[in-house]
């Protein structure tokens, strides 16, 4: 069965985060861009991170630009903006795609895995969001709407599982 750690992302400071290596954790991936009506939800990530991360959930931000042109710069730029605007310190990705031919396959696995809408499996805008179990499986899928905050329930459900 494939699990989150099957899985790499390309670091936004061109190293590589190894997925493997959150075994055990509760995991947040959540597509990102800076310049969203949803953009101000970096804060409710980080206060996700900050407030769950010793207890063991990680938050990654996957910044894209396959939403009307809302992540325009580069890696350099995003960190700098998540950093200095929203005081970002979880682990951010390189901007990467997650739909189309060139969708990062971990995007790939996480829309088969937890369908949308409808059982759609593409991604509709910034901020969608998944959460993924300590046993490396997706848990459950969230719109863009749905504001970070209003997962705590959720995340914290999924940190007292034992796997």
């Amino acid at each position: 069965m494939t699990t989150l750690g099957d899985y790499t992302l390309p670091a936004i400071d061109g190293g590589t985060i190894a997925l493997d290596t959150l075994r055990g954790r509760v995991v947040l991936i959540v597509n990102v861009a800076s310049e969203c009506g949803f953009t101000p939800q970096y804060e409710g990530l980080e206060q996700l991170w900050r407030a769950h991360g010793a207890q063991g959930l990680t938050v990654i931000g996957c910044p894209c630009d396959q939403f009307g042109h809302q992540e325009p710069g580069s890696e350099a730029e995003i960190a700098a903006f998540c950093s200095r605007t929203y005081d970002v310190t979880f682990p951010l990705s390189a901007k990467l795609e997650v739909n189309g031919e060139g969708a990062h396959p971990l995007w790939r696995w996480l829309k088969r895995a937890r369908p949308g809408l409808l059982g759609r499996e593409s991604i509709m805008w910034n901020f969608t969001k998944f959460l993924i179990g300590r046993d490396g499986v997706p848990l459950d899928r969230y719109a863009p709407t749905t504001a970070p905050a209003s997962l705590a329930r959720d995340i914290d459900a999924a940190l007292r599982r034992v796997t």
